[in-house]
């Protein structure tokens, strides 16, 4: 498994120094880097990341305030001068936090650390005969069956689904990401940056979006390649 990652940080010296750990890691592919939170925003837009190395102290937007803004991002690790921005960057659901100066032993066993994650993840999204998943919502666990799901909306820092015959969607504390890795690929997709869809449940499509009763699920540009290939495969 190799993961797509993207370094953002201010000081061009801690840029390059990660930019030559990730070089030398076989487990990580350099999707990017970027001088600001600003410029992050830009390419996440339009480039899909796994893993975001991402300083804390930046002008204008801190890594923190960013890493908050994230509504389908990537997982996160902080990197930072100040060991006090830990708790901070724990609170945040970080995969885990390096202190400057970084050395690459310390480097490799974030790394690692987020593998693992990724792996986990993997494997629980593909084990077989899975058809639901628990999520947590007002303060318990409600299980919630794939064939009733309709679709997905990511929120800032939650995911609401929307179930058949539901009179409202259930809310969830989550990352789109987290929530995307355990879902079965080969009956879901994200169509959007904010919306993954189930597709046995697609029955109208219309102007370049789906339609799911009297709502209208965009198709954007980064995902319009893959949706319109399963709509090939199924068009006679």
């Amino acid at each position: 498994m190799s993961l797509r990652c993207l370094l953002v940080d201010d000081e061009p010296l801690a840029l390059e120094l990660l930019e030559g750990y990730v070089a030398k890691t076989p487990s990580l592919t350099l999707s990017g880097k970027c001088s600001s939170a600003f410029q992050a925003m830009e390419f996440l837009d339009k480039n899909e990341v796994d893993l975001l190395f991402l300083d804390i102290q930046m002008p204008g937007l801190s890594g923190l305030e960013f890493s908050k803004s994230l509504m389908n991002g990537p997982r996160v690790i902080f990197t930072t001068a100040f060991e006090q921005y830990a708790l901070d960057g724990f609170r945040v659901d970080a995969l885990d936090y390096l202190l400057k100066p970084i050395s690459y032993p310390e480097f490799l066993i974030s790394v690692n650390k987020a593998r693992r994650w990724f792996e986990q993840m993997d494997k629980s999204a593909h084990s077989s005969g899975r058809n639901s998943i628990f999520v947590k919502t007002d303060y318990k666990l409600v299980q919630i069956e794939f064939s009733k799901v309709m679709y997905i909306e990511g929120l800032k820092d939650y995911v609401k689904i929307y179930l058949e015959g539901a009179a409202k969607p259930v809310l969830s504390l989550m990352s789109m990401k987290s929530f995307e890795d355990n879902l079965p690929e080969e009956r879901f997709m994200r169509v959007h940056r904010s919306f993954i869809v189930n597709l046995d449940k697609i029955t109208t499509i219309e102007r370049n979006r789906i339609v799911f009763g009297k709502e209208y699920i965009p198709i954007s540009e980064n995902y319009k390649e893959k949706f319109q290939k399963f709509i090939n495969e199924r068009f006679f």
